[in-house]
């Protein structure tokens, strides 16, 4: 059976059964431990990681400060740290929206690797984990770039991350009640327009597996059977490498968009959990060019989403040279 994507339990990010500790800036331990959750809170509503690392140290410089200048007492420091790392995002959401709008081709965001590639390599050093909520696909965040700001902050710390809407009201300045129509309004929008998704994640990595190896073996006939007759292929380059410039639509486009891959030389096609699903990582000459992901619906691909823009797969890319370094 299929579901709708992204309207599965908030994750409240105020829980403190992880062992985070009362007090973020005890020696810093304590903002440590919050710091997959935070990060998780602005990835979810920026779809950068670079960006949310930005904003999650901003706001710990923030409270820092507030507390060595004397400021009044604040008695929930993770609430206060969810809320400023929220409003902190809002801010870069908007800035970034023009910038999105004038993005040559289709805008995919940043990927998260958040399980071992084959082999036992783990995809995120202690530094770079990320808590991501199991909605936070690839698929649902291009999504969500549909929503005004306002939305998707409302729909992000309520829907997936169990926030009360007076807290989001601290985020994006409005009323409770203003908050609770934004995230309505979002819900409906993405209830309309978000991919729907095989629940078992082994069914999903079985199709996964087949898709690469119809790919890597060009075998047309297995591809289109895999994929849904109305899949849409995303491909971000973000004008640095050769990538469609626009969203390819229905099974036979996209097969052949795929087998044409292969006149660019041999690559290689290992198995990785991008953005919590099943994924893949394509590399060319030992040198990694396109993350993955792929939703998955009734044992059929409907959306792939490749993203190959250097500069998104920069972090990988540097974990990757650290790696074959050791």
């Amino acid at each position: 059976m299929s579901h709708m994507e992204g309207l599965s339990r908030p994750h409240d990010v105020n829980d403190h059964d992880d062992g985070v500790i009362d007090s973020v800036t005890d020696g810093g331990a304590g903002f440590e431990a919050l710091r997959p959750r935070l990060l998780g809170v602005a990835y979810g509503l920026l779809g950068s990681l670079d960006e949310a690392e930005d904003v999650v140290q901003d706001a710990w410089l923030r409270l820092r400060r507030h507390q060595e200048e004397g400021g009044a007492e604040i008695e929930d420091e993770t609430g206060w740290l969810v809320v400023t790392v929220s409003r902190l995002a809002l801010d870069v959401l908007r800035s970034a929206r023009h910038r999105r709008e004038e993005y040559v081709g289709p805008w995919l965001p940043e990927p998260v690797l958040t399980g071992p590639v084959t082999g036992g390599v783990v995809a995120t050093g202690p530094a770079e984990r990320v808590t991501l909520d199991e909605s936070i696909s690839m698929a649902m965040l291009v999504v969500l770039e549909s929503l005004s700001p306002a939305e998707r902050t409302a729909f992000v710390l309520h829907d997936v991350f169990g926030l009360t809407f007076a807290e989001v009201g601290e985020a994006v300045g409005r009323s409770p009640a203003a908050c609770r129509q934004l995230a309505a309004r979002a819900r409906a929008h993405v209830a309309s327009r978000a991919p729907r998704f095989d629940v078992d994640p082994s069914a999903h990595r079985r199709v996964v597996d087949a898709f690469a190896r119809a790919c890597l073996g060009d075998d047309v006939g297995a591809l289109l059977a895999l994929l849904d007759p109305e899949v849409v292929l995303r491909s971000d380059g973000g004008g640095v490498v050769r990538a469609a410039r626009r969203p390819v639509l229905g099974a036979a486009k996209v097969a052949r968009l795929l087998m044409g891959l292969r006149r660019f030389g041999r690559f290689e096609i290992v198995p990785a959990s991008v953005n919590g699903r099943p994924g893949l990582l394509r590399y060319r000459e030992g040198r990694l060019v396109t993350v993955i992901g792929l939703t998955v619906a009734d044992g059929r691909i409907t959306t792939v989403d490749m993203v190959l823009n250097p500069e998104k797969l920069a972090r990988l890319t540097r974990a990757d040279e650290t790696r074959n370094r050791r």
